[in-house]
């Protein structure tokens, strides 16, 4: 009997009632998402480029840019969601499970929605449909317009799924990344490590019926032992797919990058760039940038549990989709930036091979957290941050080292350095948002911050909700219509600071 269990819409929690402060005076219906500026889902586009062409921002403006408003959400602790900018709209989630609805212009909220769990995904907008998936694993398709659920679907019945990545819209399937937090729960003493494998499931975007499931490692977990206190031991496990999937439909495919295994050996297939099919859900091809990492969060103290493998992993994972880029010369590269301080270029056509590889820290062999979500890239360049401090552009054509900006937090945040979220780009304009809770932009060119806001303060919101901003992690700031949105509060597993805002700006 098929696992996922599509359940009735009266069965999905109900709407929020609305205070009044945050409502909107009217809720017009939506206007066609495609037929204005828009950041849909979490890469802007299918290749996850993370670069906004259409806008009236560039270098001259930005240094312009003045906070136009801000939303406060009551309750919340991590901004976990990234927003989605579609038909005039702002659709994001937070830590509390509640995806809000407002008016990118001037902040009011149309509708909120409360799912089952924390809404760290995206939002992906196709047509009047909002889908995005929760830490439980839960798949939502609510009515963009109203919130009013559509349909739900529980993806994976592991006790430690999670979706994290946003779900990608394509040829009339949802496709669904999914991960766990049995990296954490494996070093219990009486928890028999570790059973889950990553997967990406097509479901119908209609029905919310699944079409297809491929786990990233083919063999299912298998009793391979006993620790000395008679719990048993699995294996294989691991590979979970934390990221958006990039689409391909030149070449029918979608690609994803996995994370590490949780039990000994190691498959092939995690820390590794993966090609499915679209339409069948089939293994293309699998290329491993990193071997043999085995990795508990146990594992990493002196004390360490039975379940550690002999020789720990350095925890290498691909916390960020690979980006689809064709080159000038009619080349096309998949730019990938690993956990390790790695970008790596793969070539689509050639089962994946590696076309160069270019190290953005001095040290890619110890413990991970060098380049954790992703980063942006334009016609020439790709840019990451790095959970060590800084930005850098490397070159697409061969991963040459264009320019590197370290960039300190202040001294009284010297504990909240580095750049753990996804960047952004638009033409000419690079923007961060940084663990120490500063927003920064930064000229393409040459790497020169050419403006920075510290988003560590209280803030008067439209909706009344007493709010402030805090580090900025999983999700990163989007641009649309001339503007700039930044949530703020996040807390990750470093103990960032915690916030409950999104920050509007714009040239006034």
């Amino acid at each position: 009997m098929n696992r996922i269990c599509v359940l009735l819409a009266l069965s999905i929690p109900r709407l929020l009632a609305q205070p009044d402060p945050a409502q909107c005076p009217a809720n017009p219906r939506m206007g066609d998402a495609s037929a204005s500026p828009a950041w849909n889902g979490w890469g802007a586009d299918g290749s996850n480029t993370r670069f906004q062409p259409a806008s009236s921002l560039g270098l001259q403006q930005v240094p312009q840019l003045k906070l136009k408003w801000a939303f406060g959400f009551p309750g919340v602790r991590s901004v976990l969601g990234q927003p989605s900018i579609a038909a005039g709209r702002v659709f994001i989630g937070v830590d509390t499970g509640v995806v809000y609805s407002l008016d990118s212009a001037s902040g009011c909220m149309y509708w909120s929605f409360k799912a089952d769990a924390g809404v760290r995904t995206a939002i992906t907008i196709e047509g009047s449909i909002a889908y995005f998936g929760d830490l439980r694993a839960n798949v939502y398709a609510v009515n963009a317009n109203t919130g009013e659920p559509v349909w739900k679907v529980r993806v994976d019945d592991h006790a430690s799924a999670r979706i994290t990545g946003a779900p990608k819209f394509f040829g009339g399937n949802l496709y669904v990344p999914v991960a766990s937090g049995e990296e954490g729960a494996g070093g219990q003493a009486r928890y028999a490590c570790c059973t889950f494998r990553g997967s990406v499931v097509a479901l119908n975007a209609t029905s919310g019926k699944q079409v297809w499931k491929t786990y990233m490692i083919e063999e299912a977990p298998k009793v391979v032992g006993k620790n000395s206190n008679g719990v048993e031991r699995f294996a294989p496990a691991g590979a979970g797919v934390w990221n958006s999937p990039t689409i391909d439909p030149k070449r029918g495919a979608l690609y994803v990058g996995t994370g590490d295994a949780y039990a000994e050996p190691a498959a092939k297939t995690t820390d590794a760039i993966v090609a499915l099919s679209l339409e069948s859900g089939k293994m293309l091809w699998s290329v491993q940038d990193t071997e043999n990492d085995v990795w508990l969060a146990a594992c990493m103290g002196a004390a360490r549990p039975e379940v550690c493998p002999k020789v720990v992993g350095p925890d290498h994972d691909f916390g960020a989709p690979p980006i689809l880029k064709t080159l000038p010369d009619g080349r096309t590269l998949l730019i990938a930036g690993q956990k390790s301080g790695n970008v790596w270029a793969h070539d689509p056509d050639k089962q994946g091979a590696v076309v160069w590889k270019t190290a953005l820290v001095n040290n890619t062999t110890e413990f991970g957290g060098k380049i954790i979500w992703g980063g942006a890239a334009d016609g020439q360049n790709a840019y990451f941050g790095l959970g060590s401090g800084g930005i850098a552009a490397v070159q697409l054509k061969d991963g040459e080292r264009k320019w590197f900006t370290a960039l300190q937090p202040a001294p009284a945040l010297a504990s909240h350095g580095g750049h753990d979220g996804p960047l952004t780009a638009i033409p000419g304009v690079v923007f961060s948002g940084a663990w120490d809770g500063v927003v920064r932009a930064l000229s393409a060119a040459d790497g020169r911050v050419v403006w920075e806001f510290d988003t560590v303060r209280d803030f008067k919101t439209v909706n009344g909700v007493a709010a402030k901003g805090g580090s900025m992690g999983a999700a990163g700031p989007v641009v649309a219509a001339g503007t700039l949105f930044v949530p703020s509060g996040y807390l990750g597993v470093k103990n960032g600071l915690p916030g409950n805002v999104l920050l509007a700006f714009s040239v006034q």
